[in-house]
């Protein structure tokens, strides 16, 4: 293929990854197939996170003034997300790739599967907001962290999804305030996407070449995305990016198991 028309494609999926991002979630699962048609699986989960942690940290500053009363819970999943996040990305870059290559329809699949059940989980958020209470008890912390460690090795091993299931664990740990979850979410996921980038580079499992104009592509998308999305029906743009996953889902399916 053409580099020209292939650096075209990388970067209208990062640009549309950072607006998906900003109106409805799931970037990812636009930026990782459009880089798995180039590279390695490996290097394309690699140079997907570079790419799109730029938007993740301005995402997570735009949420600061969000974040008041919970530092408390912050402190209790920071080293989970981080230790978590680098597990996860050491296993993906130190297991044999055919694992991970073997790995990838599921992956997708299970991305896809919890970006459709977001709309509940945001139900599930605002019914237990009305009743929730502030205050945790010392097991409830230390069952969030165990949860969080978990995520974060999912997370740093592939990633698509990680912000609905910390949204779920949030809401049934107590937590009332809707924009505080999405605050923490935000934050804690620049940890693990942090810790993973950091490894990754280190590693050497970057495409350097394609995460740059990636990445400010992702920047540009998220800005538009977040202008419009007043404008535009969050419902039609997640029903694009559910075909869009169990498509992808079903074609790595038959490519890696049927043909």
């Amino acid at each position: 293929m053409d580099q020209i028309l292939i650096y075209a494609a990388l970067c209208v999926s990062s640009f549309l990854a950072g607006a998906v991002n900003s109106i409805a979630g799931g970037g990812t699962l636009l930026t990782f197939p459009a880089l798995l048609a180039v590279l390695s699986p490996v290097m394309a989960n690699a140079t997907s996170t570079i790419a799109l942690v730029p938007g993740s940290i301005a995402g997570a500053w735009g949420y600061r003034q969000d974040v008041q009363h919970p530092p408390r819970l912050l402190w209790w999943l920071f080293a989970p997300s981080l230790i978590g996040g680098l597990i996860g990305t050491v296993l993906v870059t130190r297991t044999d790739e055919h694992y991970f290559a073997m790995a990838v329809p599921w992956l997708i699949l299970a991305a896809s599967a919890l970006f459709t059940l977001q709309p509940i989980v945001s139900r599930m958020t605002k019914n237990k907001s009305a009743q929730a209470s502030t205050e945790h008890t010392h097991s409830q912390l230390i069952l969030l962290s165990c949860a969080q460690f978990l995520v974060g090795i999912y997370g740093g091993y592939f990633g698509a999804g990680i912000g609905i299931l910390m949204l779920s664990a949030l809401a049934y740990m107590g937590m009332r305030d809707v924009h505080e979850m999405n605050a923490l979410k935000t934050i804690l996921a620049v940890l693990m996407n942090g810790v993973a980038a950091i490894w990754f580079t280190m590693e050497g499992k970057v495409n350097w070449g394609y995460a740059l104009p990636m990445a400010i592509s992702s920047i540009a998308g998220g800005y538009l995305g977040a202008r419009l999305a007043i404008r535009f029906k969050s419902s039609a743009v997640r029903k694009f990016v559910i075909a869009v996953g169990f498509t992808l889902a079903a074609y790595y399916f038959y490519k890696t198991y049927l043909r």
